[in-house]
């Protein structure tokens, strides 16, 4: 997108189905290949979501990506360094000098996109408003796709939010004990006291722990048990 595009300020435009925790890479990752249409057009459902199509609208993608993840930015401008500008005066903690995924990466030529990958020199990105290679506009091109660019083309990088990977990124084994802790904390339902006390009299269970999560194998053995104790 080009600097010169003017900063639209007001409520930020609200995203379809917005869910706080999506990850804001498979949002971006999941448009790749978009282009305009018509051809050399800027028209896109990027620009008609945020209120300016048929701009250069590379800001106006990143927005609708962290929108979209239920993680609206908090300032609403489709200019890069109307962006940049905001952060440093408002939120200068969050111009980092050391870029990770899903940062908000701003380049010298006008340009933004979201951080996937970091190499010793060179930045992976996923970027709309640009070209697939590197014959065509990098800045105004027509599409959405992944680049690969030099560290020295990066002004700065913005990060929007310290905890987007935290909750996205969660292990099997982490979502598995946050479950039983939160229901390790729930008591036995008031119905279900009576049948329980019959059933660890019975055998069929020891009593301990009566909310924890259980796989598929032991309700089986469970229900094997209490078959053979009419």
């Amino acid at each position: 997108m080009t600097e010169h595009t003017a900063a639209k300020s007001g409520r930020q435009p609200q995203s379809r189905l917005p869910s706080a925790g999506l990850d804001v890479l498979k949002v971006a990752a999941g448009e790749l290949g978009n282009t305009e249409y018509p051809a050399n057009s800027n028209r896109t459902k990027y620009g008609a979501w945020y209120g300016l199509d048929g701009n250069p609208w590379c800001m106006m993608f990143v927005q609708w990506c962290f929108a979209q993840a239920g993680r609206p930015l908090p300032y609403r401008t489709a200019s890069c360094a109307a962006m940049l500008s905001w952060y440093r005066k408002h939120q200068p903690e969050r111009v980092v000098s050391l870029p990770e995924p899903r940062d908000i990466i701003i380049y010298n030529f006008g340009h933004t996109g979201i951080v996937e990958s970091v190499a010793a020199g060179t930045i992976t990105a996923i970027e709309g408003n640009t070209s697939a290679g590197e014959s065509g506009s990098q800045s105004n091109g027509g599409g959405v796709f992944r680049r690969t660019r030099k560290k020295a083309l990066v002004t700065a990088y913005i990060r929007a939010f310290d905890d987007l990977d935290k909750e996205d990124c969660m292990t099997g084994k982490e979502i598995y004990d946050a479950l039983n802790d939160y229901l390790g904390r729930q008591p036995v339902p008031a119905w279900a006291k009576e049948e329980l006390e019959e059933a660890v009299k019975l055998g069929i269970t020891d009593g301990k722990e009566p909310m924890q999560l259980i796989p598929r194998y032991q309700a089986a053995i469970m229900a094997k048990r209490a078959t053979g104790r009419k």
